[in-house]
């Protein structure tokens, strides 16, 4: 099985009023080389556009692997490590338990605008995508080339 290293971020501008702008992206890094991923979501909350965050990253896992997910939100590592109950975002929740379903994971929290290098990039693209309402796939292929080859 192989070890991948997923950290995951989300944005949702405007995020419970009015029409916000929700995007999603997770950086999946395997033996030190990086690879990006985004989702425009449209009208969804912060805690939904987290969510979708990890769900992103592991189904972009071709294979089942050992997973470390790394993810500024209390809220998904908590309930996904089975501390905080699940009460709203059930369809949300049942796409990531799916997503999740095939693969050994750790769920782990990291403090975000910390300046941690990866979580860093996954919050820089998470706006960028949620302010343009589209994924720009030449913008996440150059941010994470920046991080040349990084295990964590």
């Amino acid at each position: 099985m192989k070890n991948v290293t997923i950290v995951c971020d989300g944005s949702s501008l405007g995020n419970g009023k009015g029409n916000p702008r929700a995007a999603a992206v997770a950086v999946l890094g395997f033996k030190g080389y990086w690879k990006a991923f985004g989702k425009y979501l449209g009208n969804a909350t912060n805690q939904q556009a987290e969510i979708a965050a990890a769900t992103l990253g592991l189904e972009n896992l071709k294979e089942p692997c050992r997973v470390k997910v790394l993810s500024d939100s209390r809220y998904v590592v908590e309930t996904m490590g089975g501390s905080w109950k699940r009460k709203t975002n059930h369809e949300w929740w049942e796409k990531l338990d799916h997503a999740a379903a095939k693969h050994e994971i750790v769920w782990q929290w990291i403090k975000g605008h910390a300046g941690h290098e990866v979580q860093e990039i996954a919050d820089k693209a998470a706006r960028k995508i949620a302010t343009t309402g589209k994924v720009d796939h030449e913008l996440l292929d150059e941010l994470v080339v920046d991080l040349g080859v990084q295990e964590l």
